[in-house]
């Protein structure tokens, strides 16, 4: 039982560590969007393709080296420029919101550190530990979907975030991508 506690714990830490930011992120996505399904989705989505790269590290083979993963910097840089060139009424006519595809870039640009974490971490893990942590990180990840879909709820939140979401979102990314590109 305490081992079982003492890999929970190490989960839960790992998971909150390496995306502590998507608390900031999401409620941004969500806010920008009618539906919430496509910020889910997305998030689920790059996500799984950032545990896909950790599990290939788990089997021994590294992907990419380490120096090319910040390039991946840009796609939220293109994702904030195309934001900031988009009338907000424009969008909206056009079905408004984020995609998925939005999110899952900016998910898995963000993800360096998960990468970075969760490779070795799985590494030293037992099948059973792997399907564990596999299982307890998909459980937080509807958390974070949860939390970050009710933040902008919040009157004073979404009052703020209606009058300055517009630019507010495509900042945020654009400085997002600068700081993985600097990493």
């Amino acid at each position: 039982m305490h081992s079982f506690i003492a890999t929970l714990i190490t989960e839960i830490i790992s998971f909150a560590a390496t995306n502590i930011d998507d608390i900031f992120v999401l409620p941004l996505f969500f806010s920008q969007s009618p539906r919430r399904w496509p910020v889910v989705f997305g998030q689920y989505l790059g996500f799984t393709a950032l545990i896909a790269i950790s599990l290939a590290g788990f089997f021994g083979g590294r992907i990419l080296p380490h120096e090319w993963i910040r390039f991946f910097g840009l796609a939220p840089i293109a994702i904030g420029i195309k934001k900031l060139l988009v009338k907000p009424d424009d969008h909206l006519k056009r079905g408004g919101g984020v995609s998925a595809l939005d999110v899952a870039l900016v998910t898995f640009a963000n993800g360096g550190d998960n990468i970075g974490i969760y490779a070795p971490l799985f590494a030293i893990s037992t099948a059973a530990q792997l399907i564990e942590l596999l299982v307890v990180f998909y459980l937080l990840l509807a958390v974070w979907c949860v939390v970050g879909y009710f933040i902008p709820r919040h009157q004073a939140v979404a009052s703020a975030l209606k009058r300055c979401g517009h630019w507010l979102v495509p900042l945020v990314l654009v400085g997002l991508g600068l700081y993985i590109l600097s990493n």
